[in-house]
């Protein structure tokens, strides 16, 4: 396996990233050393077992047919109620095309699979399943980091749910959590994603046409930066109170399984709205905005763009994450474009770059840098469902919200610079 500087450089990396947040802390003489190691170390750990041994691999990389199954059970459903709008396939038969020359049209074919997916979950929840695994991210969370009883469980449930579904697992425990807590809840669901909405980025990614497994990137992605996402919490605002160890066994609540069937589906139901609504708004904006760049002086014989100004902003974290220089810019792009606008136009970009347009490598430090909420529309939607759960603490989640778009944001680049120190061949299918 290959291993060379910019291996290395992403331990400086890792090292770098916590010296931002520790810059940003409230308490720079309290920095949680002990929390700051176990959760480095947790991420290595959790790397190593995941890809490094044979029977969990297996399973991690089998993920990935899973997903193409729900793709295509989601396929048969929108077919049904959208016609050939609903199945690219069809649609080419009937115009006399090749199937591969019709796009999946993307509100009726790709979104459609987060509802599919939202239903799942919900009814996985319901049966126990995801609940025993999530109680088993807890106790690792809890034994290995000292963060309370909630707060473990919801940074485990976000590993999972989504960043305002989690919270409603421990909602009796809002109104008490500490202001650090409250901070590690917010910062946990900005670095990870929900599981309904991976199937989308799957089908993004799987346009790249390499020897890659996204839905296990992805999966390792969004688990990696859930112990990112305490310790750079902890970082910035350190624990001041006693955290409560304690907490009774959280539910959902669905009555039966149709219940969570149909629960799952609606909630699905209206992520595809708020969805299809930001990156229609998203992608005008970007328009708009290089459009108006365009008319500037070009610079290096190209002209100006939102992307290219972005590459450069967060050129030097990429480079510092293990990125080589002359790909810094391009994948500095990709992490402004997720921060500024949403992960999905970032995803977008990335499926769309050749196979030769960006190392193996790059793209996987790339995916974990990208793979979270932590982007300044996700704002609203977290601090609105969080004041919705709990109206008293919302002057806290107000106050707390710039500094979680930093600290997620930072947390998922800690989850690049992590697998940025193995060699790609150690990630690769």
């Amino acid at each position: 396996m290959e291993f060379g500087i910019d291996n290395l450089r992403s331990l400086v990396g890792i090292a770098f990233i916590f010296g931002i947040a520790w810059v940003l802390s409230e308490n720079r003489k309290a920095f949680p050393w002990k929390i700051v190691l176990g959760a480095v170390a947790l991420q290595f750990i959790f790397a190593l077992v995941l890809f490094g041994l044979p029977f969990i691999r297996s399973i991690l990389f089998e993920a990935n047919t899973v997903v193409k199954t729900v793709a295509e059970a989601t396929k048969y459903g929108t077919r049904f109620v959208f016609n050939y709008l609903g199945d690219n396939e069809l649609a080419a038969s009937m115009m006399g095309l090749d199937s591969n020359a019709v796009p999946p049209l993307f509100v009726f074919q790709l979104l459609p699979t987060v509802i599919v997916a939202a239903s799942l979950a919900a009814i996985l929840w319901h049966w126990k399943i995801l609940r025993v695994i999530t109680d088993g991210f807890a106790f690792v969370f809890r034994r290995t980091m000292g963060i309370g009883g909630a707060t473990s469980f919801a940074v485990a449930a976000n590993v999972f749910a989504g960043m305002t579904e989690a919270p409603l697992l421990i909602k009796p425990y809002l109104k008490k959590m500490t202001r650090s807590e409250i901070f590690i809840l917010m910062t946990s669901g900005f670095a990870t994603i929900a599981g309904s909405v991976l199937v989308v980025y799957v089908a993004f990614l799987g346009k790249m046409g390499i020897d890659f497994n996204p839905t296990a990137q992805l999966l390792t992605a969004s688990i990696l930066a859930a112990p990112a996402a305490v310790a750079l919490s902890l970082v910035m605002i350190p624990e001041k109170e006693d955290a409560s160890q304690h907490m009774d066994e959280p539910d959902f609540g669905y009555e039966s399984t149709m219940d969570a069937f149909a629960s799952g589906a609606s909630d699905g139901l209206k992520i595809v709205l708020n969805v299809a609504a930001m990156l229609i708004a998203a992608l005008a904006i970007l328009f708009l905005v290089n459009s108006g760049l365009a008319q500037f002086p070009h610079i290096g014989g190209e002209p100006l763009s939102i992307e290219r100004i972005l590459g450069w902003v967060f050129l030097p974290i990429t480079f510092m994450m293990g990125v080589p220089w002359n790909e810094a810019a391009q994948s500095g792009s990709l992490l402004g474009v997720k921060t500024v606008l949403t992960e999905f136009v970032a995803f977008q970009q990335l499926g769309e770059i050749p196979p030769d347009g960006m190392t193996d490598r790059t793209r996987i430090i790339t995916i974990h840098a990208i793979c979270g909420f932590a982007n300044f529309g996700s704002m609203g939607i977290l601090i609105g469902g969080l004041s919705a759960i709990e109206p008293a603490r919302r002057t806290t989640f107000l106050e707390l919200a710039w500094k979680t778009l930093v600290a997620g944001s930072l947390a998922t680049c800690l989850s690049g610079a992590v697998v940025g120190f193995f060699p790609v061949q150690f990630f690769l299918g």
